[in-house]
This record gives structure tokens, sequence and C-alpha cells, in this order.
């Protein structure tokens, strides 16, 4: 078994060259092609092709050229002069290590190996996306997700008959559309799920849409055949209008009728899947550095920045340098979707890795290279690209809308603000957001990222008029104060449907909640006391405003919520009380929920009457 230290790898093949270039061609024949990367002159080019001088010369001159031997030739006369000298000609241009997504790999056929095809899960919402992946891998998904709703991208490996399928599950809900796209962009197979009693339907059609945008093929699941209402032949016939033929009538897309719920026949649509593997003959390289996407990113509370990354060209390996998006950093520790630490992942393998310096953004592209300052220099010059680009987009945005808002007169402009969970929710919620913008309003998205609101976010609102989403995360007292100083609004859901329905409620001038949540205090966790008939009791300080017995409290880890409910009880000194004010100690014993850790925040609220 091989050791895991740099020199048993070091004869990996790089994908860049770092090393500084300069202006001078490089050229060569290999195989009766002449390789060019740039200009080069008449003189260069004879000697690489072994023709004299003055037969070039003479040739491009009857051609009604003039030329000498230092005269720099163009593309066509480079041509020109190959084919009539019994050469074919290919220019190789050169892509700067900082612009690696640019890269084209051209692997010896030789090194090519097959490896596992990477399959979306993709459909309606409620079609059993989630069933299926938790059918399939004897799992069990959907009860940990809000609203039975997909949230998150997942990449799981499952190995069938001795062969390895990557799956990745993209959330179905419509609000989700730039996750899926980003799914498709990394995928070889879309599983298309559609429910035999519902049929075709707005999402459905835009998976469609996706998959036939990335050149994927489809294999589409019928799914809760169990169904008394199921139709799988209405669902043929509906797909056909999408162009989306199956082969019972003559097309090239097979279905597979399934039930996610009941387990029944998917061992067939796992054939299916290997059967279209087969005929599409993935392979890769995996004696190379590692490329491919990132899935998923977020900044872990004892972990630090935790990326998901998707492994499409060659081997990752415990120790690699990386260069993700605009960050870098060290494959410190890497792990499946089980948590099982990996010395390598190849190519269509789906990771989990800590040691990068700052969380990158889901879907960004990442390369491996050999050494730590290659990785720091080339993170370095892409970060200041980035941050080049974005501010000239961002001021020339900024003065286009100042001037269409002048010229127009009746549009109104809504600034927001957007913070959730994690990367792929926050793409996800400005993705929607941005849709709404219509001839009246138009919503206009100044930051969108994962993490706690913060001060610096309240800070950014006030001073470009936004409303500040919290999406699945909360701010803690004193972010609430600032924005509370700042006349900043924050507004919190953990729905994304509801967030959206709320918008387009507002701008339809139809907001009008009778019923609003007040924040009452927050308390921290400093102690724990554990009681074998009760559960876990947190010992808490009341850090703010005051804390009820009555209402409803949440726990909050890093400002992201991990539960919302009731208090079981609470009590200041050995005593039940109604209520405890801030800077006093108390305890908590929350209803059904222990997972508790010191340092957690409980925030205390109640539902009170709107009153104009």
């Amino acid at each position: 078994m091989a050791k895991n230290n740099k020199n048993n790898y070091s004869a990996r093949e790089t994908n860049v060259s770092t090393k500084v270039k300069t202006d001078r061609s490089k050229s060569k024949v290999n195989g009766g092609v002449f390789v060019y990367t740039g200009a080069i002159s008449a003189g260069e080019l004879a000697k690489t092709i072994n023709v004299p001088i003055g037969d070039v010369i003479k040739f491009l001159f009857m051609q009604g050229k003039m030329v000498t031997i230092n005269t720099i030739l163009d593309d066509e006369l480079i041509g020109l002069v190959c084919l009539e000298f019994g050469y074919d000609f290919q220019k190789k241009v050169i892509v700067a290590a900082e612009h690696f997504e640019d890269v084209e790999i051209n692997d010896d056929p030789s090194k090519l190996k097959p490896r596992p095809p990477v399959v979306t899960i993709m459909g309606h919402v409620d079609h059993g996306k989630t069933t299926l992946i938790d059918a399939i891998r004897n799992s069990n998904l959907v009860e940990g997700e809000f609203g039975g709703i997909s949230q998150e991208i997942g990449a799981y490996q499952k190995e069938i008959n001795g062969q390895k399928i990557t799956f990745i599950d993209t959330p179905g809900h419509e609000a989700f559309t730039a996750m899926r796209a980003r799914g498709a962009g990394v995928t070889d197979i879309v599983v298309l799920v559609v429910a035999a009693d519902d049929g075709v339907m707005p999402q459905t059609i835009e998976a469609i849409d996706h998959a036939k945008a990335a050149g994927v093929p489809i294999i589409v699941a019928i799914n809760k055949m169990d169904k008394p209402g199921a139709d799988p032949e209405r669902v043929k016939n509906e797909l056909i209008a999408h162009d989306v033929i199956c082969e019972e009538f003559g097309g090239d897309v097979i279905a597979v009728e399934i039930s996610a719920k009941k387990k029944q026949n998917i061992d067939g649509l796992l054939e299916s899947i290997l059967l279209v593997a087969e005929m599409k003959e993935l392979k890769a390289n995996p004696d190379r550095y590692a490329m491919g996407t990132v899935l998923e990113a977020k900044l872990d509370k004892n972990e630090g920045p935790k990326a998901t990354l998707l492994v499409q060209n060659g081997s990752l390996r415990e120790g690699d340098y990386l260069v993700v998006g605009t960050t870098y950093g060290k494959a410190r520790r890497m792990t499946n979707e089980f948590r099982k630490i990996l010395q390598v992942a190849t190519p269509s393998t789906p990771v989990s890795i800590i040691g990068l310096s700052e969380v990158p953004l889901a879907g960004d592209r990442f390369m491996a290279f050999s050494e730590e300052s290659e990785a720091r220099s080339i993170a370095t010059k892409r970060k200041l690209l980035k941050e080049a680009s974005e501010r000239n987009k961002t001021s020339a945005a900024s003065l286009d809308d100042l001037f269409n808002l002048a010229k127009e007169g009746e549009v109104q402009n809504l600034n927001v603000i957007v913070k959730a969970e994690s990367t792929g929710s926050a793409e996800a919620v400005k993705a929607s957001l941005e849709k709404l913008t219509n001839d009246q309003v138009k919503i206009n998205v100044v930051r969108a990222s994962s993490g706690a609101i913060t001060e610096s976010d309240v800070l950014l609102a006030g001073a470009s008029h936004a409303i500040i989403y919290g999406f699945n995360v909360r701010p803690d007292a004193k972010t609430r104060a600032k924005a509370q100083e700042e006349k900043v609004e924050i507004r919190l859901h953990r729905i994304i449907y509801a967030l959206i329905e709320e918008i387009q409620a507002a701008m339809k001038g139809m907001l009008a909640p009778t019923m609003v949540e007040k924040v009452l205090g927050q308390a921290e966790i400093r102690k724990l006391f554990k009681v074998s008939k009760l559960g876990t009791i947190a010992g808490c300080m009341v850090v703010d405003g005051v804390i009820k017995a009555t209402g409803g409290v949440r726990i909050m880890r890093d400002g992201v919520v991990i539960y919302e409910g009731k208090l079981a009880s609470l009590q200041r000194e050995k005593d039940l009380v109604k209520e405890v004010k801030n800077g006093y100690e108390c305890g908590m014993l929350i209803e059904n929920f222990n997972d508790i850790k010191e340092g957690d925040i409980i925030e205390s609220y109640e539902m009170v009457e709107q009153r104009d």
C-alpha cells in the first residue's frame, strides 16, 4: 500500500504551467502537425517544418505576400505555408494559471480510465426526488427537511454490482433554479422524476430545459406508481410536447416506472443509469492533479471553512494544495457523505474537505497544485482580478440605476441584503428575488452571502437604504440594537416560498399582516446540567431584554437557527418564574429538545397583533 506523501505522487501531471512565460512562441512538429502557441517569424516556421526559407518566401511571394526571414506571420499565412508543404497545423492557446477554468485538458488516450457517472436528480417539488435518493441510499434525508423541501445540494455515491454511481440531489422548488442549473453543469445524466398521478409541472419543464442546455441525456423516473391515480402513459404523452420522447414512441429517452416510497423497481432505474453511462463511455485521467467544482460551502464553528467538492478530472489526495475560486488551502482532511476519512478522491467522487483559508462560493471551480506557493500566488491573482471586475461592474450598475430611476420616475427601487445559512441557499434566494422585478418595482440584491446577520450588514443596509432578509439565520442582540438605531428593517424566514410570497404581496400593495413576531430577549447558555428524569437544563445569563416562560423560543448556534419550540420550564434559583430580566441568571428546560451546547443563544419571542 502506497504511503501518503508528496514523493509518491510527484509523477502526477499538472494541469497548467505556473512558470513565467516569455513572449517567444514555442513550436514543434508532432505527427505531421505543426503545433505553435503564438506569433512566429517566417524563418522560425521554415526551420521547424524543415523547409528552406527561400522556398517559404517564394511561395508567399506567389500568393502576393512580400515577406522576409524576420517577418511575423499571422495565423492565415502560417496555415497556407503548412498546407503547401504537407503539414496540418494547430494553434495552442496558452492559458494563464489564474484562469484555469479555461484550460483544455488533452489527455493521452492510453491514460484515460472509466469513471462513475455523475447523476443529477431533477423534477417538480414534492414529486419524490429526495425520497428516491432515500430509497437508493437506504438513508433518511426527508425527515430533516423544513417543509419537506430540499434546501441544499447533497452528493452521494452508491455502488451497484461493483460499479459506482455518484448522485447529486438538487432541490426541486422553483426558487432553487440557480442551484439546479449548477447541478446540470457538472452532471453526466439527469434523472427526471415525474409523479405518475400529477404529470408534467412547471419545474419539470425547467429541469428539462437545464438538461438540454447542458447537453445531458435524460432518464425519466415515473414515480408514485403505487398511487391509485397513477397514469404513466399520460406522463409520457405530456413529455412529448417538450421534446422528451420515450422509447415506446420511437425516441431515445428511457422511462422507468418506480415507487420510491415503496422501493419498487429501484434496481431497474439503476440498471438504466449504468446502461446510459456505458453508452457514453465516461473516462478521465486519474494520474493528474485534480480539477472540479464546489457543490456547497459553509463556515463550520469547529472546523473552519468547509467545502463539498466534486472531483471531475484527476485525483485529489490528502495534503494537496488547492485553489478554490479566489481562496486557497491544503486538503487537510477529506471525508465522504458518511464522514469516512478518504486518502484519495478519484474522478466523479464527491468529498467534503477542510483546510481552506476562506469559505468559497458554491459553483466555484477548483484545481490542485503541487506547491503551496503556487496555490497562494494564483489565488491572490484571482482575487485581485475578481475585485477589479466587481468594482467596475458595481460602479457602472449604480450609475445606470440612478440614470434609469431619474428617467422613469415611477419605478420603485427595492434594495435587499440576503443572509442565509449556506452559500447555496443565499444564491437561490438572490435568484428568486431578482426574478420578481417588474415594471413597477426593481429589486436589487446588494449582498447575498452565508452566515449570521452582523453589524456590518446593518451598516451596509443603512448606507444603501436596504431591507435585510435572513433565511435560517438570526441577528444577535447587539446587531438587533444597531438595526433599531439605524432604522434598518430585518425580516426573517425559514421557508423560502414564504419569503417570496411576502415580497410578492408587498409589491402588489396587499401586505397587511394581522400578527407579527416581537422578540422579547436573548439569553446565552453558560453551563449544562443533565438530569436523568428531565433532560438537559441550560444554565443561562439573560443578555438582552426579558425571557418569558410563555410564548416561543428558538435556539441559535453561530447565528443559525437549529431549533424552534417552547420552554418546558423557566427557573430563577430554585423557583419556577414567569419571566427573567436582563442581567440575571436562570435555568431553562427546552420542550422536546436536549441537543444544546454552551455558547448557544436562546431567543424568546411572542406573536402580537399589528396595530396601525
